[in-house]
């Protein structure tokens, strides 16, 4: 890897590791649409004039219904889950579990597309595999620990989520540029965002939020959500889809490293034994057999808020 593909590795791999940490900070002083409309209003703010001015945009309002349903299942879905699932789960486990996104990824264009690609013994294994990490988190932690199953499932559905907009995109959007579908997406769902967070953001105004819950909601929006995409498309240029889909380690990595250096999350037992089945699961089902069919713009992501 070139000196600036690492940067840029290092750099995406920062930027989607960092959300789940700035999202329990929000959370402490913003309800969940506050946030969800806060960073999208901010994304839109910053990519549909660079949309625009690129010629970007128009295409994207052409696919509008299926952009629609990006944004829906991409965001407006997603985004929500995770954010209300942070409230009962650790910031550190929500990013793992958003990790998983290339096993839903295989399991879609296995099942129902009846991809051959997907279907390739090793990407199936991993599949396989990093199920079961996950299963043995959800069960380990909610035995032995205050983990809620419910929320844990709140944010396997967001990854889901996330998987099935990844294969739509690529099946429906392919010719639309990048920086329109984000850009009008992220408009999209602030508009949607800012009928239930309109109920909310006086009285959270009015309570004085102290610095750091204003900082995290900028950064979410200017990092996580617009600055992140911009950088990672980037990179898939330079070192190509397989190799930049393995920032989903650094993700991992980082959100689990901020939750228990600044947030005091415990590393629990359910993580100690499903963290190494998951990262096995990984590497086997993004290798390559199994990522030809998932869109190099969206064969991983890291927030959703990945």
């Amino acid at each position: 890897m070139s000196r600036k593909g690492l940067v840029l590795f290092s750099l995406a791999g920062i930027f989607w590791g960092i959300p789940y940490f700035l999202i329990a900070i929000a959370l402490e002083s913003f309800s969940t649409p506050t946030i969800v409309f806060a960073r999208t209003a901010i994304g839109a703010i910053i990519l549909i004039p660079y949309a625009i001015k690129t010629g970007a945009f128009k295409p994207a309002l052409k696919a509008w219904p299926f952009v629609l349903l990006f944004a829906a299942l991409e965001m407006i879905g997603p985004w929500f889950l995770i954010t209300e699932a942070q409230k009962h789960i650790s910031s550190g486990l929500a990013g793992l579990l958003i990790a998983t996104v290339p096993f839903y990824a295989v399991a879609i264009l296995a099942l129902l597309f009846k991809d051959r690609t997907a279907l390739q013994p090793v990407p199936l294994a991993g599949m396989a595999i990093g199920f079961l990490g996950v299963g043995i988190i959800i069960g380990i932690d909610s035995i032995v620990g205050d983990t809620s199953v419910i929320w844990i499932g709140a944010v396997v559905l967001a990854a889901l989520g996330y998987a099935s907009a990844a294969i739509m995109a690529n099946r429906k959007l392919g010719e639309v540029p990048i920086a329109g579908t984000i850009g009008l997406s992220m408009l999209i769902v602030s508009v949607v965002y800012s009928i239930p967070a309109s109920s909310f953001i006086p009285q959270e105004i009015a309570s004085n939020p102290p610095l750091e819950s204003w900082l995290a909601i900028l950064a979410l929006g200017v990092v996580c959500s617009a600055l992140a995409f911009v950088i990672f498309f980037r990179l898939l240029r330079e070192v190509g889809a397989v190799k930049a889909t393995l920032i989903t380690y650094v993700n991992t990595a980082v959100a689990i490293l901020l939750g228990t250096v600044f947030l005091s999350e415990p590393i629990t037992p359910g993580l100690i034994a499903g963290i190494p089945l998951i990262a096995i699961g990984l590497y086997l089902s993004t290798k390559r057999p199994g990522l030809k069919k998932i869109p190099r713009r969206f064969a991983s992501y890291g927030d959703p808020s990945s």
